[in-house]
């Protein structure tokens, strides 16, 4: 095990990454570039970031440095710049503006080094009516349409906890901004601002959506479609012990064997008769009911049903297939998601566990060549 001054391995090894410390999407996206084996610094103000919570398990803080830079101070601004200086990357997530008005904006740091990359994660993103406005996962998910799309026909939207916006619309289009305009850079040694909005990618990440909607082939409303929960057989089902299963047997091939192996193949009524969805899925909800959880699991075990038991945190790190292919691991007491995707010539690994708040001060500073952090710190 490597501790956490230690040169990461994997793809990004050798990537510098100043990280503002933030809240959400920002922290997650810095995150991915630390497990990808960047050298990822945190920034971190004094006296964290007011948010309840112990850092020590906080996840999306590993494979990280922390140090601490008071950026209201007077040597604040300059010691940040000493970073961005010496960067490949630099990640904010503030409010539009607030990272001018404290002297670290992009106009700053490229005067610095020209060849940064500078992400700005936001929800609204940094132009537009809303662009100053506070806002959370949920509010910019309801405003691309994606929300509405999530839950039943005859109950409010169902919220997909922050996955969809936060992190699917937010950090993942950052970090896939960043590392191709860190491409462009090394190609050209010009670097550029990737403004990464919630809403932008959470509107693209419907992108199929919205064309099948163009092709008439979705209905602009919950549970009518074919991926919504509206199809009887791509869904949700209670079984008898209060446990769910979940059914993706779309392919003819794969409903047969559905429909045959949950016993109900000789009364189920024709797939394609969407006239009688609603009577299939009241014959597979019955079927469904008469069985526990573990059982239905069993029965569909090793065949091409498309079926799947629903399990909760504490028991997917143990699911036979997650535990073989080593999904979750176990660091510094925590289970946790391992690094992903994999590389066949730069495997990933959690390298340490969460940077504690100013914990690596001294090392970032003899590392990257900048005495002024100590300072700073001190």
């Amino acid at each position: 095990m490597a501790d956490a001054g230690t040169p990461g391995h994997g793809p990004l090894a050798g990537v510098r990454v100043v990280e503002l410390a933030g809240i959400g999407p920002g922290p997650f996206a810095a995150m991915l570039l630390a497990d990808l084996g960047a050298d990822v610094v945190r920034v971190d103000r004094p006296g964290g970031s007011g948010l309840a919570g112990n850092p020590e398990y906080d996840i999306t803080n590993r494979n990280k440095r922390s140090v601490i830079v008071d950026l209201k101070s007077e040597d604040g601004a300059g010691t940040v710049l000493d970073l961005a200086a010496r960067a490949d990357i630099l990640i904010e997530g503030y409010r539009p503006g607030v990272a001018e008005r404290l002297g670290v904006g992009p106009e700053s740091c490229h005067a610095r080094n020209p060849g940064l990359v500078y992400g700005r994660m936001t929800g609204w993103g940094q132009q537009g009516p809303l662009a100053q406005r506070a806002g959370h996962d949920i509010a910019y998910i309801a405003l691309t349409g994606t929300l509405g799309m999530i839950g039943a026909p005859d109950g409010p939207p169902a919220v997909p906890a922050n996955l969809l916006g936060d992190f699917a619309g937010g950090s993942l289009y950052l970090v896939v901004g960043v590392l191709a305009a860190l491409h462009h850079a090394r190609a050209t040694g010009t670097g550029q601002v990737v403004d990464a909005a919630i809403v932008d990618g959470s509107s693209h990440l419907a992108a199929m959506i919205h064309a099948m909607l163009a092709a008439g082939r979705w209905q602009d409303r919950r549970a009518a479609n074919l991926l919504d929960g509206g199809c009887p057989f791509y869904g949700t089902y209670e079984t008898a012990d209060g446990g769910y299963m979940a059914v993706g047997a779309l392919e003819q091939q794969f409903y047969e064997e559905f429909v045959e192996l949950l016993g109900i193949g000789d009364r189920a009524p024709a797939r394609k008769d969407v006239a009688r969805w609603g009577e299939l899925r009241e014959t597979v909800a019955a079927r469904f009911r008469t069985r526990t959880r573990d059982e239905w699991t069993a029965v569909f075990e090793g065949s091409d049903a498309c079926v799947a038991p629903v399990l909760s945190l504490r028991e997917a790190p143990g699911h036979p297939h997650l535990a073989a292919r080593g999904t979750f691991t176990d660091f510094g007491g925590i289970t946790q998601p391992a690094p992903a995707p994999r590389f066949s010539t730069t495997p990933t690994t959690v390298r340490s566990g969460p940077a504690q708040p100013g914990a690596d001060t001294a090392a970032v500073a003899r590392d990257w060549d900048i005495p002024g952090l100590l300072k700073d710190d001190g």
